[in-house]
């Protein structure tokens, strides 16, 4: 059975605490340029996470991904005509 996961940023002021995020959930990436970090965690556990995270003084600001609450079924998704006769040149 598969848990719901959802990604959260995590913005630092400081990279020095970076590894110390890994009790909250799986650390995905790390940005060194621009210090923030990619942490996944369970979907029904994102709000407390969300709080418990902020409240350290070394985070910026905790943004929540979007993504399991985009649709990623296109409608009307037809190929093209005219690149469809382009790949059956014969060969």
């Amino acid at each position: 059975m598969l848990t719901e996961r959802q990604g959260l940023v995590v913005w630092l002021h400081s990279l020095k605490h970076a590894k110390s995020l890994r009790r909250f959930g799986n650390v995905h990436y790390v940005s060194k340029k621009m210090k923030y970090v990619v942490l996944y965690c369970n979907q029904d556990e994102i709000d407390t996470v969300m709080e418990r995270i902020a409240a350290y003084s070394y985070v910026k600001k905790v943004d929540p991904s979007h993504k399991p609450f985009i649709k990623s079924v296109f409608e009307n998704s037809r190929p093209d005509k005219a690149k469809e006769y382009d790949y059956k040149m014969g060969f």
